[in-house]
């Protein structure tokens, strides 16, 4: 299955390229019975990876057991992990079948790994090493069948030198690493997950479908994402419930947006603009030629391009001609379009010109060179007629932003009016 499929089937959305290596890492250990360790900050989805490890292994038919180490009270651990006799300890009123029995045959899920106490490591390390164990209060050995995926958000080198961490657990769980990338490390993966988020919501709580303004994507794309996914998804569903408009823009989305960091702050994550300050004339002008060799004009293009220009030049020399005057062309050839057909000399929108020296002698042909300005517009133009009129995509073959495309669009309509 290739990992278009697999993200398909298991709902993993995104293109970013740390992402495709993980799709891809999962896809080379699924059908082998490895121990996997999947690391990632919380909310980056690491059980969708695991569902997919599941998925699409042979073990696919057993059953996947998941259990969230944070969750289970430090003295009942390892009575979930592997089992109770009745009166094995406070409480224990009957036998209690753990969850390595229930996964036999299929793929038990440890996320949140680095919150084990030591005890239930040592139970842990000797379940992956003979695939043994015993229940909490009987001496009867028993086996398993279970394939061990584990997730942590911890850096578990890291607790191993401080000691919390039993060093040959990590070796035998870290067999295979997958690092599924915190959502600030997929920027282009950022507005794909929160528009599949709005469809959801809006058929969950039968709402119309909403539309994001290009100041609403661009503030999603810079804040950080601390929550990652989990966080994303919570925001979507907020911006359905509160909002009633059809369009959500920056200012409908800001107060959704909390920021909440590993210190405590409330504040919003701050935004520094000036990295995504508008850029300088110069700047442009370059994004915009980049543009151009982008687009692979070739030089046949250009031939053709100069050719309607030069018939263009001929045909208004003869008009010149015909209304009892000799001129030389003096516009830049990106303004030769916007003349009209019989505009008479004086008019708005008519071209510059200059008298010849000598009434009645013929024009001379100079090369016309259009202005950096114009050509620009041109370009612009250009690209729109290509992408079908599509600025976004316009704008990004271009590699200016979208701001800037709209600006020279009006530009260019202001010089015709």
């Amino acid at each position: 299955m290739d990992r278009q499929a697999v993200q398909e089937r298991f709902g993993i959305i995104g293109t970013s390229p740390a992402l495709r290596h993980a799709i891809d890492r999962t896809r080379l250990v699924a059908r082998t019975d490895v121990t996997v360790l999947i690391e990632g900050e919380s909310g980056v989805g690491k059980e969708l990876i695991t569902n997919a490890i599941h998925g699409l292994s042979l073990r696919r038919h057993g059953p996947l057991q998941v259990i969230n180490m944070g969750a289970i009270p430090e003295g009942l651990i390892e009575a979930e992990l592997f089992g109770a006799e009745k009166g094995a300890y406070s409480g224990s009123v009957e036998r209690r079948i753990g969850y390595f029995e229930k996964a036999n045959g299929g793929t038990i899920f440890l996320d949140e790994v680095g919150e084990m106490p030591p005890a239930a490591q040592v139970r842990l390390l000797r379940v992956l090493e003979s695939g043994t164990f015993n229940r909490v209060g009987s001496s009867t050995m028993r086996s398993t069948d279970a394939r061990v995926v584990a997730a942590t958000n911890k850096d578990l080198g890291h607790e191993v030198q401080a000691g919390r961490f039993r060093e040959d657990l990590y070796y035998r769980l870290s067999t295979v690493i997958i690092r599924v990338p915190p959502l600030r490390e997929r920027k282009e993966d950022i507005y794909p997950l929160f528009r599949r988020f709005f469809r959801e919501f809006s058929e969950k709580y039968s709402a119309s479908l909403r539309r994001l303004t290009d100041d609403a994507v661009e503030l999603l794309n810079r804040y950080s994402w601390p929550g990652n996914v989990r966080e994303l998804r919570n925001v979507a569903e907020a911006a359905i419930i509160t909002s009633t408009e059809v369009t959500v823009n920056a200012d409908m989305l800001h107060p959704l947006l909390r920021g909440v960091t590993q210190k405590g702050s409330t504040a919003l994550v701050p935004v520094h603009r000036q990295e995504h300050a508008e850029p300088s004339a110069a700047q442009e002008r370059a994004m915009i030629y980049r543009g151009l060799l982008n687009q692979q004009v070739t030089l046949e293009q250009l031939n053709e391009e100069v050719r309607k220009l030069r018939e263009g030049l001929s045909e208004i020399a003869g008009y010149l001609r015909s209304n009892g005057g000799v001129y030389r062309i003096t516009a830049p050839a990106s303004a030769l379009p916007m003349l009209p057909e019989r505009s008479a000399p004086g008019s708005e929108k008519f071209v510059e010109y200059e008298e010849a020296q000598e009434a009645g002698s013929e024009p001379k042909e100079e090369e016309v060179i259009p202005t950096l300005a114009n050509a620009e517009r041109a370009l612009v133009a250009k690209a729109l007629e290509h992408f079908g009129g599509n600025k976004r995509r316009a704008a990004k073959a271009l590699g200016i932003s979208e701001r800037s495309l709209y600006r020279r669009i009006k530009d260019t309509d202001q010089s015709r009016s």
